[in-house]
């Protein structure tokens, strides 16, 4: 079974926590792993949102398992939950699974530009808390013949599809951003850190049909034409 090394317990533990996000919203949840050099990208999609969900975590060393020096595999993220070794600062990586369709379109490596317009990390979250609120109001005030699942759905569609700012991003990705804990507060101690200049290290980009909503926590790529269209990526 191939183990790798984290680069510290901080990384195990923000991992543990990802992964633990994604089973909140589907017991039967999937990632797809990809190791390369000192990073694994963790893949994941939490179910409703409509969105891939991406978590960069530091490996102490470069990756290689025996002439292998790239990993790539759709794994259970139960499994994986359950191989985080926070003390060790390790995960043993399971069994491969078939992967969902989703595991087959990633956005791409590159030719990724900057869009502008997205508003501070404490506007995006006064959208959010906004959208929120008008969703329960009006579900609340729909009769009770009215209060069906098509109906529900189709609200939801109307309010997360809206787009953020000045930018193309829907809203539903922020509400993923957040759900996940990629919005959170950034330590004073990341200053310094790339992208820092950037409003709390957060930043929209664009690569074709793709957005992506980058944090200091983790990224949120959407589609703009939806994940089910036939202009994908596969790798």
């Amino acid at each position: 079974m191939t183990v790798l090394h984290l680069a510290d317990d901080t990384e195990a533990a923000d991992l543990a926590a990802f992964l633990s996000r994604l089973l909140h919203y589907d017991r039967a949840a999937a990632v797809r792993l990809q190791a390369a050099g000192t990073a694994l990208a963790v893949f994941g999609r939490p179910a409703s949102f409509e969105v891939l969900a991406v978590r960069a975590v530091r490996l102490a060393k470069p990756y290689e398992d025996g002439l292998d020096v790239t990993l790539d595999v759709t794994v259970s993220a139960g499994d994986l939950l359950e191989a985080v070794d926070e003390t060790a600062a390790t995960v043993a990586v399971p069994a491969a699974v078939t992967g969902p369709p989703w595991s087959g379109v990633l956005p791409p490596r590159g030719g990724w530009r900057t869009e502008p317009g997205l508003p501070p990390v404490d506007a995006l979250r006064s959208v959010l808390s906004a959208a929120v609120a008008e969703f329960r109001s009006r579900t609340q005030e729909l009769p009770p013949e009215r209060h069906t699942r098509a109906e529900l759905d189709g609200l939801g569609r109307e309010i997360w599809s809206r787009t953020v700012g000045r930018t193309r991003l829907p809203v539903r990705a922020v509400h993923a951003a957040q759900s996940l804990g990629f919005l959170r507060s950034r330590p004073p101690a990341a200053a310094g850190a790339p992208g820092a200049g950037e409003e709390d290290g957060i930043a929209l980009f664009s690569s074709g049909a793709w957005l992506r909503l980058r944090t200091p926590y983790g990224s949120i790529a959407v589609r703009r034409s939806g994940l089910g269209t036939l202009d994908v990526s596969v790798r």
